[in-house]
C-alpha cells in the first residue's frame, strides 16, 4: 500500500509552487557545496588590468576594486551566506523554544516572568532587536550569528507559548498530570509532539528573514568581516560603484532574494502537506455506525444519493465528528428543506456534498453520487467540470462570499469562462442574461457594479444568478433568507420556485426557519447533534420529540400574545461530548432509560416518513403539548 504522506509530498511537488520551491532550494543547495570547491582560486584571483571594470566577456559581470570577478565571489559566497543564516535560524528556534514552553512547567509566577519578557520583547520590531543585540555582541560573524538568532527568538517563542498553552489545556494533558506524569516528561511526550509541525513550518520561512537580516549586518560592516566574505559585504562593496557597474551591487542582491524565496515558497509547500493536523498523522477518525438507516431503493432519478455520510475534525486528543452519519436521497426538481438548531450539521451537510470541506476535515460516505457520480472518488479534474455546471451553491451571506473588488458580473463570467469554454465577452454576455434572469434591474449597468453597491437582497440574488450560470440539477441553499426583509424572503423563495418549475433543478433549503421550510419544501429533514432524527413530508404530522418542539416553538398569527413563548429546554450536547444513546435524551419529556443507552435507527413509521425514535408520538398527540413554556432549563 502506498504511503499516504508520501503521495501526498509528490503531489505537492507536482504543484507550481512546490516545483518551483524544489527547483530553487536545490539551486540553492548545489551552489553551497560546489561553488567553493570549483570557484574559490578565481573568486580570489587578482587581476590589475582589469580594476573596477564592468561587464565583459572574461568577467560577466565585471570587478570589483581589487579587480576579481563579481560572479565568482557571488557564486562562492552561497556557502556562508547559507550556512549562517541557518545558523542563526537554529539559535532562534531552539530559544525560542524554550522560552515559548518554559511557562507550561515552571511554577506560576516564574511562567508570567517568561510570558512577560517575551512580551516585551516581541513589542519591539525586529531589526531594532538585531542591531540592539550587535553591539551587546560586537562586531564579526559570531557576533551576528548570535545578534540574528537572538532577535529570532521572541517572535518564535510567543507562537510556541501560545499554541502550547492551547494543547496544556487538553484533558489528555489533564489527565497525565493526574497520572503523576512529571513535568518534563509532559513537555516532551505530550506538548512538543502536538505543535512540532507548525513551527517546523515557522521555522522554515524564518530562515528566509534570517538571511536578509544577516546580509544587512554585512552590508552595514558590522557582520561578516575581511577577508571572509558573503553577499552582504559584496553588495556593500558594489554599492560604491553602483553608477558605473549597477552589476556589481544588483547580482548579489538578486542571489539574497532568491535564496530567501526559496525558503519561503519552501515553508508554504511545507505547510500546504501538513497544515495543521498536529499529533495526528498515525490517526483515522473512529468510524461511527449509525442506526440503520432503512431508506429503501435509490430511485432512477435521484441526482443526489448520501448514505452513511460522516463529516470528522481533528483535534490532539482524536477526532470529533460532527456529521454523523447522515443518509438522504434527492430526486429532480424535488425540494427538501433541512432544519434544526446552530450546530446540528446542516451546513456542513452541505458543504461536504459539494465537496466544499477542505482538510483538515476528512469526509467519508458508504455511498455519495451527484448525477451518478461518486463525489469521493471521482478524479479533481473531472468532477470540477461537473460540480461546476450542475450544482449551485448559495451561501448564507453573499457579502463574504463574492469578491469585493471585482464587478459582479466579472465574477460571474468567470463561471462560464472557466467551466464551458466562453470567450470573455459571450461570458460577460451570458452574465448579464442572468443577472435578468433573476429579477435585478438594469441588468447590464449592475453588472459593471461592485458587491457593496447591490443591497443584501440583490446580492442574494445575484449569487443565485451565478448558479445559473450553468444548468444546475441542485441547488443548496444555505440560509438564503438570513437577515432579509420579509418581502425579499418572499422574492427570493419564489425565485427558487421558479427556477425549480421551469428547470427540473433539485433544492436543498437549509434554514433555521421551520415555517419557510414548511411552505416552499416538500419534504423536510431534521437534524439534531450531526444525524437526521426525522424525514417527513412537510405536509405530514411529526413523530420526532424535536421536530414537534421546533413546530411548537414556532411563532404564526394565532400565537397567544399574553402567553410566555415556548422553549425547548436544554440545550444540545457538544460535538465531542455527544452521549451513548439518543443524542436528544437529555431534553425530551418523553425519555426512558432505554433512550439514554441506545441510539435509535431511523426506521419507517409510514410510506415516506422516517423516525430516529424508541417512542415516536401518535398521530393524535397535539404539538404544541410538546415543550415547555417559560424558558425554564
Amino acid at each position: 500500500m502506498a504511503n499516504p504522506r508520501g503521495a501526498k509530498w509528490l503531489g505537492a511537488l507536482r504543484t507550481p509552487l512546490g516545483a518551483c520551491s524544489a527547483a530553487l532550494l536545490a539551486l540553492v543547495i548545489v551552489l553551497a557545496v560546489l561553488a567553493p570547491i570549483l570557484w574559490q582560486d578565481q573568486a580570489f584571483e587578482i587581476d590589475t588590468n582589469a580594476i573596477a571594470q564592468g561587464p565583459s566577456a572574461a568577467h560577466w559581470l565585471g570587478t570589483d576594486d581589487l579587480g576579481r570577478d563579481i560572479l565568482y565571489r557571488v557564486l562562492v559566497a552561497t556557502r556562508l551566506s547559507i550556512v549562517l543564516a541557518l545558523l542563526a535560524t537554529a539559535l532562534g528556534v531552539v530559544t525560542g523554544l524554550v522560552l515559548g514552553t518554559l511557562p507550561s512547567v515552571l511554577p506560576r509566577p516564574l511562567a508570567r516572568l517568561v510570558i512577560a519578557a517575551v512580551n516585551i520583547a516581541v513589542a519591539f520590531p525586529g531589526l531594532l532587536l538585531v542591531l540592539f543585540f550587535s553591539v551587546i555582541f560586537g562586531v564579526g560573524t559570531r557576533g551576528a550569528v548570535l545578534a540574528v538568532g537572538f532577535a529570532l527568538a521572541p517572535a518564535f517563542a510567543r507562537l510556541a507559548q501560545t499554541m502550547a498553552a492551547s494543547v496544556a489545556g487538553r484533558d489528555f494533558v489533564a489527565a497525565a498530570r493526574i497520572s503523576g506524569v512529571g513535568r518534563i516528561r509532559l513537555l516532551f511526550r505530550h506538548i512538543l509532539p502536538n505543535i512540532g509541525e507548525p513551527l517546523v513550518v515557522n521555522a522554515t520561512i524564518g530562515a528566509g528573514g534570517a538571511l536578509l537580516a544577516f546580509a544587512g549586518l554585512s552590508f552595514l560592516g558590522i557582520g561578516v568581516q575581511a577577508p571572509e566574505y558573503d553577499w552582504g559585504r559584496i553588495l556593500g562593496e558594489g554599492l560604491n560603484g553602483i553608477y558605473v557597474n549597477p552589476a556589481a551591487a544588483l547580482a548579489p542582491g538578486v542571489a539574497v532574494v532568491l535564496a530567501g524565496l526559496a525558503f519561503n515558497l519552501v515553508g508554504e509547500t511545507v505547510a500546504g502537506v501538513i497544515g495543521v493536523r498536529t499529533g495526528l498523522r498515525k490517526l483515522q477518525p473512529r468510524p461511527v455506525t449509525p442506526a440503520r438507516d432503512d431508506a429503501g431503493e435509490t430511485p432512477d432519478d435521484a441526482v443526489l444519493v448520501v448514505e452513511n455520510l460522516q463529516v470528522a475534525f481533528p483535534n490532539p486528543a482524536g477526532w470529533t465528528v460532527l456529521v454523523r452519519g447522515v443518509g438522504f436521497t434527492v430526486r429532480a426538481g424535488e425540494a427538501i428543506g433541512v432544519v434544526g438548531e446552530s450546530g446540528s450539521g446542516k451546513s456542513l451537510t452541505g458543504l461536504a456534498v459539494s465537496r466544499l470541506v477542505e482538510a483538515p476535515a476528512v469526509v467519508t460516505a458508504d455511498k455519495l453520487e451527484f448525477a451518478g457520480k461518486p463525489v469521493l472518488t471521482t478524479p479533481e479534474r473531472e468532477l470540477r467540470g461537473l460540480l461546476g455546471t450542475s450544482l449551485a451553491m448559495v451561501f448564507q451571506d453573499p457579502m463574504t462570499s463574492f469578491n469585493p473588488t471585482r464587478r459582479i458580473g466579472r465574477q460571474l463570467a468567470e463561471v462560464a469562462e472557466q467551466h464551458q469554454g466562453l470567450p470573455r465577452a459571450k461570458a460577460f454576455e451570458r452574465a448579464v442574461d442572468r443577472l435578468r434572469a433573476v429579477r435585478i434591474p438594469a441588468a447590464e449597468r449592475r453588472a459593471r457594479q461592485y458587491p457593496h453597491e447591490f443591497s443584501g437582497g440583490m446580492r442574494q440574488r445575484a449569487m443565485i444568478g451565478m448558479g445559473l450560470m450553468g444548468d444546475p440539477k441542485l441547488i443548496i441553499a444555505d440560509e438564503p433568507t438570513t437577515a432579509l426583509d420579509v418581502t425579499v424572503q418572499r422574492q427570493l423563495l419564489r425565485l427558487l420556485a421558479r427556477t425549480r418549475a421551469e428547470r427540473d433543478t433539485a433544492i436543498i433549503l437549509i434554514s433555521h426557519d421551520i415555517a419557510v421550510v414548511s411552505q416552499t419544501c416538500e419534504r423536510m429533514l431534521v437534524m439534531y447533534a450531526g444525524r437526521v432524527v426525522e424525514d417527513l413530508p412537510t405536509a405530514g404530522t411529526p413523530r420526532h420529540p424535536y421536530t414537534r418542539a421546533l413546530l411548537a416553538a414556532t411563532l404564526d398569527l394565532e400565537t397567544d400574545r399574553d402567553a410566555p413563548l415556548a422553549v425547548i429546554p436544554g440545550r444540545p450536547p457538544e460535538p465531542d461530548r455527544v452521549p451513548t444513546g439518543c443524542a436528544f435524551a437529555d431534553r425530551c419529556p418523553a425519555v426512558t432509560d432505554r433512550c439514554r443507552l441506545e441510539d435509535p435507527a431511523l426506521k419507517r413509521v409510514e410510506p415516506g416518513h422516517r423516525v430516529a425514535c424508541w417512542y415516536p408520538a401518535p398521530l393524535s398527540a397535539p404539538v404544541k403539548e410538546t415543550v415547555t413554556a417559560g424558558g425554564a432549563e
